[in-house]
């Protein structure tokens, strides 16, 4: 059984379903309806609010939370007013070769230039209309980002760029419907949504109708049956996602004949700690960390990134290794409050010695000494890695393996975010971003660069608002 962050059982298979009706009697009715609360509905239902478009938020959840509140909450940017403040040479067109870099060039070519050419005017409206206050992380790049470009609020994590969208919508005064989970999506017989039906806890249903329909809903990697079916590799792993990500947008997409892409991407990471649950910051190992298994021995390039190694890890014996760091990274690692509160929680195992460290990891100390001298500071190693430095007591462990956080494949979508059916065609009221649509990682783990999840929600967000509020002008009302 796989398991969430906060330790519930994987949802089961969404029992989300299409119905056809000539008509579709809602007592709630408006211009737009968003399905999902995360940062691309909360994105899209800010900017709509703006552009004077009436909008309702369904969310399946008591409180808000999602897969933007298990992120690092870090958003990569290019082009920002505050990191053209800090003097940081970079462009869209720099940040799209960064993604399809690490992509070797099969992310889909008219997402990358829509969302790279729209984060930086939504991280600046937010800013300046919605009082997010934005920093750019300078201490160290992720691996594959060529800028220093990732964008953060003060607390620097998830749950702080949740709460900052909530509260921006509630002053905007957006309505968000929470424990409404959406289970029916109505249309008439020319695929046109009309709107959508929610359960309540009660098990009572509500009806919202609507023009235009906003996918937000993140994907599937809660959905078992869905993750052998297009992820086979990770069937058995962690899920460290939420578990609201049952695949209701595949359904309906699939109910409605719309194109499926990309379905194999999906964001891993190789540091989830166990028995824990939480994310461990991957600048552990950008900094100088490695990672080592229960043999006392390294088994990958830790510099190519956290979602590929998620795929390592889990091959090691008993699907586990440690995260291995010294003192300077240990000094770095104090700036995120998530893993302040995985070492107060106990995650991190502290050794004084060579032999001390073995014993936490339960290997060989000869093994384990080889291992961490294996390499000359600067120059290649065996995995073509050049560390900085070899690693000095006092040691510090975290024991981790490797996780599914949230899938990158999903509904195909144009530049504007349109819903496409089989032959390319967009549906007619429909659109999808963020985890609910296909992303800017290709088809593999390997294309994931750190940020594409909230790249894709941040920037879908917002072109879909503007999308959506250029149709409602010039579409008749029902």
């Amino acid at each position: 059984m796989t398991v969430g962050a906060a330790g519930a059982a994987a949802a089961p298979d969404s029992t989300a379903r299409v119905v056809v009706e000539p008509a579709f009697e809602a007592p709630v009715q408006t211009d737009v309806l968003i399905v999902g609360a995360g940062a691309c509905g909360l994105t899209a239902a800010l900017l709509l609010a703006d552009l004077g478009v009436d909008a309702v938020v369904l969310e399946r959840d008591a409180q808000p939370s999602g897969s933007t509140s298990l992120s690092s909450g870090f958003i990569p940017a290019a082009g920002t007013r505050v990191q053209q403040a800090l003097g940081i040479d970079d462009s869209p067109e720099r940040f799209a070769e960064d993604i399809q870099g690490k992509a070797h060039g099969t992310a889909a070519p008219a997402l990358v230039a829509a969302y790279t050419q729209a984060i930086a005017p939504a991280l600046d409206h937010l800013e300046s209309r919605h009082g997010l206050r934005w920093e750019v992380l300078t201490g160290f790049l992720y691996p594959g980002h060529s800028r220093h470009r990732m964008h953060t609020l003060s607390a620097r994590t998830g749950v702080a760029l949740e709460q900052a969208l909530e509260a921006a919508l509630a002053a905007a005064g957006v309505p968000v419907l929470t424990e409404a989970q959406a289970t029916e999506l109505v249309v008439d017989g020319e695929q046109r949504v009309l709107g959508v039906r929610a359960r309540r806890p009660d098990g009572s249903t509500e009806g919202v109708g609507c023009r235009a329909l906003l996918l937000a809903c993140n994907g599937y990697g809660g959905a078992p049956a869905l993750v052998r079916r297009f992820i086979p590799e990770m069937a058995e792993a962690t899920f460290g996602g939420h578990t609201g990500n049952d695949g209701t947008a595949l359904h309906w997409g699939e109910a409605l004949g719309a194109r499926l892409a990309d379905m194999r991407a999906y964001q891993g990471h190789g540091s989830w700690a166990v028995p824990h649950g939480v994310l461990m910051t991957w600048a552990l190992m950008v900094e100088g960390g490695v990672q080592i298994n229960r043999e006392g021995r390294r088994f990958h390039d830790e510099s190519q990134g956290y979602s590929e190694a998620a795929l390592h890890v889990v091959a090691q014996p008993g699907g586990i290794a440690w995260a291995v760091f010294d003192t300077p990274v240990h000094a770095l690692a104090q700036g995120f409050p998530d893993f302040v509160e995985a070492e107060a929680a106990g995650a991190v195992r502290r050794a004084d010695s060579v032999a001390a460290l073995a014993q936490v990891i339960g290997c060989d100390a000869d093994v384990l000494a080889a291992t961490l001298d294996a390499w000359t500071p600067g120059e290649p190693d065996a995995f073509g890695r050049r560390l900085p430095r070899r690693l000095a007591a006092p040691f510090f462990a975290v024991k981790v393996t490797g996780a599914l956080f949230h899938t990158q494949g999903g509904l195909d979508i144009d530049a504007r975010t349109r819903v496409l059916d089989a032959g390319g065609a967009p549906l007619p009221n429909l659109w999808a971003a963020g985890g609910a649509a296909r992303g800017v990682s290709g088809n593999h783990v390997s294309g994931y660069l750190s940020g594409n999840g909230l790249l894709s929600a941040v920037a879908g967000g917002y072109i879909a608002a503007h999308d959506m509020a250029a149709f409602l002008r010039t579409s008749t009302p029902a």
